[in-house]
């Protein structure tokens, strides 16, 4: 969905028009839980975070302007904060930006796959700050334009994209190929 129709959908929703907001969530639940997902690595965590993004969204929706950057880059930010107060909640002594794991232990049979996918090239992107694990994610998983990782972030284009150039350097230099060749290819 492109960025008018986005913001489209967004200002029906301001003006009371909830399938509108229906559009939106059925374009965009599938993206932010993944990416909610790759950030918690547990299923009802991330569906609980998934949730509460939707409802502040949707309680929030007039804070929305079309002209400050895509819908899709406001509903990320949403969840990344929503990821950052989960965190605070569950681990207050801890770093909020290694936001890796709120597991509570009981890791279900059908996500043992996607986690071990993870934990494959988690030490790979430990060496690598909250921001840049960020950018790789939105951008190689997620599939974000520049423009929206950089909304998300409240940082450049310009600054984005040499980011993400030089961490994916990184990995390169340090990942073994096989490896490097799944992460960008499939998690």
């Amino acid at each position: 969905m492109n960025k008018e129709k986005q913001a489209e959908l967004a200002l029906r929703t301001q003006k009371g028009d909830k399938h509108a907001f229906g559009l939106l969530y059925e374009e965009f639940v599938r993206p932010i839980y993944k990416f909610i997902y790759f950030k918690t690595h547990h299923k009802q965590t991330a569906e609980d975070i998934l949730s509460a993004t939707f409802i502040k969204a949707l309680d929030n929706i007039n804070s929305f302007k079309a002209e400050l950057g895509p819908f899709s880059a406001w509903l990320y930010q949403i969840a990344r904060n929503t990821i950052i107060d989960q965190y605070r909640s569950k681990k207050p002594e801890m770093n909020i930006d290694d936001a890796w794991d709120l597991s509570d232990g009981s890791d279900l049979m059908r996500d043992i796959d996607a986690r071990d996918k993870i934990k494959k090239v988690e030490k790979y992107l430990k060496e690598f700050t909250s921001e840049q694990r960020d950018i790789v994610i939105m951008r190689v998983w997620q599939g974000l334009s520049y423009e929206e990782i950089s909304a998300v972030l409240g940082k450049s284009e310009a600054s984005c994209k040499m980011m993400y150039s030089r961490t994916m350097k990184k990995l390169r230099e340090t990942m073994p190929l096989l490896m490097f060749l799944e992460f960008i290819i499939n998690l």
